[in-house]
């Protein structure tokens, strides 16, 4: 079994990072330089940083924030928010990422994703679905959870995965927040179905969720946010807890 990766995300509002409850009541959670470097230092697999008013806003990623970001990290860097033309993946790559997230501007034009894979490999793609359930199944949305489109969660990381994405970034909208645990169902499908690997995102609120993701979901790594910004639980228990548990993970 390859070694399952635990990653905390920042998700970045005005240069603090914020965190909410199904994409909604945000209340700030700390400064993202200072974050970054704890988490680097307490043993996490990678950093996901996302700038989450960007598209919805119209603009590019923080640069600068960015930046300082990066240079207190040991680990892989992804960033996300805004991206949606080759000049910003450069932008980002300059700025120290060693990823980018894609979402809104993926599923408006789907061959951005083959443009990103064609000029700098599919390792530096990360396509983000954000996703609820509702009456038709999983639908996908854009702008941070704002806008519903017409494309379906399966079908859409299908296409991702068949335009040579390097990973799917699977947020449950409908879990978000609320710490009850991950859309282990949805991941399992997901992980059925695809051929890259899948990060889970939504829905973290006790060591036992993450077990949970691994062992039903197949999930390839976990993303949380509030548990680690507020130390309702520290990574290195929570590796050794999974070692524990039969789970290989790096770095206990």
């Amino acid at each position: 079994m390859l070694a399952k990766r635990i990653i905390p995300c920042l998700d970045v509002k005005d240069g603090q990072t914020v965190k909410g409850t199904n994409f909604l009541n945000l209340r700030q959670a700390g400064d993202p330089v200072a974050l970054g470097r704890a988490y680097s230092e307490q043993g996490a697999d990678e950093l996901v940083f996302l700038d989450i008013t960007a598209s919805h806003e119209g603009r590019k990623t923080f640069t600068d924030m960015v930046q300082r970001v990066a240079a207190e990290l040991s680990i892989p860097f992804t960033v996300g928010g805004g991206i949606s033309e080759l000049a910003d993946v450069e932008r980002m790559l300059s700025a120290g990422a060693d990823k980018v997230s894609i979402n809104s501007a993926a599923l408006r034009r789907p061959d951005l994703i083959n443009e990103i894979v064609r000029h700098f490999g599919s390792q530096v793609c990360v396509v983000a679905i954000d996703a609820r359930m509702d009456a038709r199944g999983w639908t996908c949305y854009l702008n941070g959870g704002r806008i519903p489109t017409q494309r379906g969660l399966f079908e859409w990381a299908r296409e991702a995965n068949d335009r040579g994405a390097g990973e799917i970034l699977f947020t449950s909208m409908n879990h978000d927040g609320v710490k009850t645990g991950f859309a282990n169902e949805a991941l399992a499908e997901l992980a059925r179905q695809l051929t890259i690997p899948v990060i889970a995102s939504g829905g973290a609120g006790a060591r036992e969720h993450f077990r949970n993701a691994f062992l039903d979901g197949h999930a390839d790594a976990a993303l949380a946010a509030s548990v680690f910004h507020f130390g309702e639980i520290k990574i290195k228990e929570l590796k050794q807890y999974l070692h524990d548990e039969g789970i290989a993970v790096r770095n206990i």
